[in-house]
């Protein structure tokens, strides 16, 4: 059973991605709901969690009228059945087939797993093929094993998968940068001490309090250069992003990880500046509720501190939580945006 606290946020978003992994028990009416019901919200106090409806049952509940919480419905037993198939396929299966699987038309299909998942059929199976290759890679064994024991078809495919969203090759990934170019700058701001690198691609590292000491050891293969007249620009732009907090979405990044961290980093970019999250909304809005500990561990993997503002994700019960620069850091910036 998840954390209450996730369970709540995921019944006031009313998220259908929840639906089958607990149902909301309101003590006061004596129904049990799907987290999705679209009833009007109950009170906080008044709501108890269940793992499933047997729970809820033996608790003297019944099950609510509106959304049915008892029924397994067509469309989830679609999506179940989607995933399952795109996990045990080689290749991509085709929409059309997926589609057809299920009994709905194309489009209407690709709504209903788009809306469970948060991605498309396509999406998710590329995302399962990242993560699969990201795995393997870090096994240390050859790349082009890794890429055909992902299920891709070839390197090619692989490439053109992963091309933009790697930024650095996959044998760089694997071996420390070997091949790649980055340049770097440590820059005085109002933080302290400021260590900003990148690619040709984007910012692959902000961080404060470090040097070049640190960059080696996490790219102790990659080439690094220190200033040149394009990082310069680029430079300028990032430091003005940390002394003027706003909307950083005009800065190339180049980072990476598996599919689940790089949900995270996503959901992290769209928390507002001035605003903050918990671990625990964190994880509901990436669709895994019960992974609080992970999506903490996703937010401390973060390579680009303040670009991916890890530092807007706080305790439940509003303490600042943990900053790998300090907690001092976390909360300048949060004062800083929320001013």
């Amino acid at each position: 059973m998840i954390a209450d606290d996730e369970a709540w946020a995921a019944a006031s978003a009313k998220d259908r991605r929840f639906d089958g992994q607990f149902v909301t028990g309101v003590m006061t009416t004596g129904i049990y709901c799907r987290p999705s019901c679209p009833a009007r919200p109950p009170k906080r106090e008044n709501v108890r969690f269940f793992a499933d409806t047997a729970a809820a049952r033996a608790a003297g509940l019944r099950a609510c009228l509106r959304c049915s919480p008892d029924d397994v419905s067509r469309d989830e037993r679609a999506v179940l059945a989607a995933i399952e198939a795109i996990k045990g396929s080689e290749e991509p299966p085709a929409l059309a087939g997926l589609a057809a699987d299920s009994g709905y038309s194309v489009a209407h299909f690709q709504r209903l797993f788009t809306r469970a998942t948060g991605l498309s059929p396509a999406a998710y199976s590329r995302a399962l093929r990242r993560e699969r290759a990201g795995e393997a890679l870090s096994g240390g064994g050859r790349v082009t094993d890794a890429i055909y024991e992902a299920g891709y078809s070839g390197p090619s495919r692989f490439y053109a998968d992963n091309g933009e969203r790697l930024g650095m090759t996959p044998s760089a990934w694997r071996d420390g940068g070997r091949g790649t170019t980055i340049r770097w700058a440590v820059v005085p701001t109002s933080l302290g001490r400021m260590l900003v690198a990148a690619t040709d691609k984007g910012v692959c590292r902000l961080s404060f309090a470090e040097g070049i000491e640190a960059l080696k050891r996490r790219f102790p293969k990659a080439e690094l250069v220190e200033g040149g007249a394009d990082f310069a620009a680029l430079l300028k732009t990032v430091i003005a992003a940390v002394e003027t907090p706003g909307d950083f979405s005009h800065i190339p990044l180049d980072v990476k990880g598996t599919a689940f961290q790089e949900a995270v980093w996503r959901e992290l970019q769209r928390i507002p500046a001035g605003e903050t999250r918990t671990y625990a909304e964190l994880a509901a809005a990436v669709g895994k509720p019960k992974a609080v500990r992970a999506a903490g561990s996703a937010n401390g993997a973060n390579n680009v501190a303040v670009l991916i503002p890890c530092h807007r994700v706080i305790r439940t019960g509003g303490g600042l939580g943990g900053y790998a620069y300090g907690l001092e850091i976390k909360r300048k910036l949060l004062e800083r945006e929320r001013t």
